[in-house]
């Protein structure tokens, strides 16, 4: 912990995860809140939200910040992300949390501005999310730990260093499945798969009703893709007792015992 606190690639890394926290929430809260309150000649209509191409913004922003800071920080820009990795034992617990607090900071400055950008629109929730009629506490958290399941196993499997058989773009696949997600979760709650981008908009809305759901469900769902990933997929063969001590030192190829079993977050060594 204390190695990493005195590097400066460490704190670029922090920076980097908060303003690409910003950039995404601006852009895909941005996309949402223009698609559901279009403007025009100065007259606000509410007509229905289009789900694909909310779905495409947020995946497509992602996909752009991954390929942008990704060999900075690994572009996690989602707690349930951090926390998987966090598992997975490629990032120290200091780490997993400078990043969680940028990426909610992050994304309460981005909803702020969004605030300011589109104060002239009534009933503005600022991409609140909420479940919808009909669904439950339980149904939503379903929803929500299943989208976020599928997005850290995908995260976790295009990053992984052992595989020579990855083609193509490791952002666009983790974007592609963030826009799955959305499409997926949005008609039951709003999409909370990221906690970060959740809570953003509760603090500034001033809103925390069943805000939990957008928390505990993601984070089941990044924990448990974690796991099944590295002991039921994707096994490694170096030990657990080992690979835990990451934990405190953040230095994760001191712990990679096999060298053909080895796997890092996208950042340079």
């Amino acid at each position: 912990m204390a190695s990493e606190f005195k590097k400066k690639i460490f704190w670029r890394a922090v920076v980097a995860e908060f303003f690409a926290m910003i950039l995404f929430i601006f852009i895909s809260i941005g996309s949402a809140l223009g698609c559901k309150y279009p403007i025009t000649n100065g007259t606000v209509s509410g007509t229905p939200q289009d789900n694909v191409k909310v779905s495409l913004a947020f995946g497509i922003a992602i996909a752009t910040m991954a390929q942008s800071v990704g060999h900075i920080s690994g572009a996690h820009l989602n707690p349930a992300v951090t926390l998987g990795l966090l598992l997975s034992c490629q990032i120290s617990i200091f780490r997993a949390i400078m990043y969680i607090l940028a990426q909610c900071l992050g994304a309460v400055v981005a909803t702020a501005i969004l605030s300011g950008v589109t104060s002239s629109v009534p009933d503005n929730t600022l991409g609140l999310n909420a479940l919808a009629a009909g669904v439950n506490s339980g149904q939503g958290l379903g929803i929500e730990i299943i989208g976020t399941l599928q997005l850290v196993l995908c995260v976790l499997a295009t990053t992984d260093r052992r595989r020579n058989d990855v083609s193509g773009s490791a952002p666009l696949a983790i974007g592609l499945s963030v826009a799955l997600g959305h499409l997926l979760a949005i008609d039951y709650t709003g999409c909370g798969i990221n906690p970060a981008r959740s809570f953003g908009s509760a603090l500034i809305a001033n809103n925390f009703t069943s805000h939990w759901v957008f928390w505990v469900g993601p984070l089941i769902g990044g924990a448990s893709a974690a796991l099944i990933y590295d002991f039921i997929l994707a096994p490694r063969t170096s030990d657990v007792t080992d690979r835990m001590k990451v934990w405190t030192s953040g230095q994760v190829e001191e712990y990679d015992l096999d060298a053909d079993d080895s796997r890092v977050e996208m950042k340079p060594k």
